[in-house]
């Protein structure tokens, strides 16, 4: 049993690890779908989870901060496109002048406002979004095998964790079932046909780097006051990167995405477990390791060494219309 405790313990941290990842990989998911690298998911992440700190801190309110995440995480979305689709920019240049931006301003503003070094003031219990006990979880506790997995998985996390798996069915929902999500992916793999047909691409791709900005304002969101209880400088941590290469590894589908990610909340999970535990036959290991595994595998999945991950078409190719 003392096993199962361990296997229940990891589960929980691999879940609450993975939020961020499927919110901005799903980010990813739509803005690429049209056409449009987005590499500034890490910024629009960093910067959405200083905002909803800040107004969270300000007026007391989870959903406040909420709110501000995702207005400012789509403000930064916009800026992406108004580089990239209206003056048809490089995508890839626009993306990581965001993250340059934000990593600098939030410190900037934090030290300027708060004077702690670039983080905000802790948040009271209220202002953050409190764990959901489930029905029947305490009753059923103690019950082998499901009374863990119902009251200590299943149960017991904030609204954001739930709404992340609900966004993976609705993504899917929204790209393979709707029309809008019929012309976005032909937008993203024949733009001219999509023209021809008398349809606006950039009013498409404009709409698709908004979706991805409500999506990322989610993922700085859970970060800021769901996962922690302030905001913390660089607290993205490279997560943007690391939902970047989910992606790629997913083949830009929502469903291997979550799964995608669920691998790399496992590692860092792991990471986490492994601190000061020694491995069977080797003996302790120093924890740096286990924290460079989801990074390792990043690197591996990009490199291209698992598979061959073929992008949209028109995937960071600015669209000119033929006169």
């Amino acid at each position: 049993m003392e096993y199962y405790e361990i296997f229940i313990n990891v589960l929980s941290s691999t879940i609450r690890l993975s939020i961020p990842l499927i919110f901005t990989a799903l980010a990813g998911l739509f803005s690429e779908r049209a056409g449009i690298f987005d590499i500034g998911l890490e910024g629009k992440m960093l910067g959405s989870a200083f905002a909803a700190a800040c107004v969270a801190y300000l007026t007391g309110s989870a959903w406040a901060g909420l709110g501000a995440g995702v207005v400012c995480s789509v403000a930064l979305s916009l800026v992406h496109g108004f580089a990239s689709i209206t003056n048809r920019g490089n995508q890839i240049i626009s993306g990581v002048a965001i993250n340059f931006f934000i990593a600098g301003i939030t410190i900037v503003l934090g030290q300027a406002w708060f004077g702690q070094g670039g983080r905000t003031p802790q948040l009271a219990p209220e202002a953050r979004f409190a764990p959901i006990i489930l029905p029947g979880a305490d009753a059923i506790r103690d019950i082998p095998i499901l009374g863990p997995l119902y009251a200590n998985v299943i149960s017991g996390n904030n609204i954001l964790t739930y709404l992340a798996f609900l966004a993976v069915p609705f993504s899917w929902w929204v790209l393979y079932r709707t029309r809008f999500g019929l012309r976005l992916r032909a937008v993203g793999e024949n733009p001219g046909a999509v023209d021809t047909a008398g349809i606006s691409v950039s009013w498409l791709r404009y709409r698709a780097v908004m979706c991805a900005g409500i999506l990322c304002g989610f993922s700085g969101t859970y970060l800021a006051i769901a996962q922690s209880a302030a905001f913390i400088k660089d607290m993205s941590a490279g997560k943007g990167y690391i939902a970047l290469a989910a992606l790629v590894f997913a083949k830009w589908k929502p469903v291997p995405v979550m799964f995608a990610c669920l691998l790399f909340g496992f590692l860092d999970a792991l990471a986490n477990f492994m601190q000061g535990k020694a491995v069977p036959l080797i003996g302790e290991v120093p924890v740096q390791v286990f924290q460079a595994l989801p990074y390792i595998l990043t690197c591996v999945l990009l490199a291209g060494f698992i598979g061959v991950a073929i992008p949209p078409k028109a995937g960071g190719v600015p669209y000119v219309k033929e006169r």
